[in-house]
């Protein structure tokens, strides 16, 4: 099954859009990894919010950020994909769909995000490679990957 994919800009977002995103992002990041931490972090306004639609739920998510903003590269961030639907290769439809959306918004396939370390063999399927050493953010170990441009 294909996700339906869509990116929006913080004011596009509908009030019903944003609250399923905020209540998806605590449900996983606070709940699921049993992380306390402050999700709403000032950030989001400057984000562009990649949506996947399942029978018009958000079921996947992320958002993504420009040059300069996040890492001197264009960022992704905030990956997921609701408990429920991870069988179903939801998450290559929302990296796909993301990077795709960085090249058409910001001009660049130079993207860098901060990937829990269980994921990294997730993300060098997209074309990231490890770029430094290891370091815990927010208690979970983490690793910075960049996914270098082809245009």
């Amino acid at each position: 099954m294909k996700l339906k994919f869509s990116f929006k800009k913080f004011e596009e977002l509908s009030l019903t859009e944003l609250y399923a995103i905020l209540q998806l992002r605590s449900e996983i990041f606070v709940v699921e990894q049993d992380c306390i931490y402050q999700d709403i972090d000032g950030k989001d306004a400057e984000a562009l919010h990649i949506i996947g639609k399942k029978n018009d739920k958000i079921v996947a998510y992320a958002r993504c950020f420009a040059p300069g903003f996040y890492f001197e590269e264009a960022a992704i961030g905030r990956v997921l994909v609701s408990k429920k639907e991870r069988k179903q290769e939801f998450a290559h439809q929302l990296m796909k769909a993301s990077l795709q959306a960085i090249q058409q918004v910001y001009h660049t396939t130079t993207i860098k995000l901060s990937a829990q370390q269980y994921l990294t063999k997730f993300y060098e399927k997209h074309g990231f490679v490890i770029t430094g050493k290891g370091y815990l953010e927010d208690g979970i170990p983490h690793i910075a990957m960049c996914k270098k441009s082809n245009l």
